[in-house]
């Protein structure tokens, strides 16, 4: 797997893990919401520095975000659309 969609694999994954809105994870990390898509998309190319914004605000390692899946491991369901509350 190439290393976007490595990164778009596990960020799409990490959020969805933890119920996070993309709106939530972009407000948290300091981009743009539609910028947190592009990159679930594996349509950007992310700076070293907003990964590390989008580790901090997932409360991960950077690292996390270049864990190869495992061969088994399906791709993680959408949230359900709409704004979510928070806590």
């Amino acid at each position: 797997m190439e290393v976007q969609s490595l990164v778009a694999w596990n960020l799409r994954r990490l959020r969805v893990e933890r119920g996070i809105s993309q709106d939530d994870l972009a407000l948290t990390a300091g981009v743009e919401r539609a910028y947190v898509g592009y990159l679930e998309r594996g349509a950007r190319n992310p700076t070293i520095i907003t990964l590390e914004k989008i580790a901090a605000a997932l409360e991960i390692h950077i690292g996390q975000l270049f864990r190869e899946p495992d061969p088994s491991e399906q791709m993680p369901a959408t949230l359900k659309a709409g704004r979510k509350k928070r806590g």
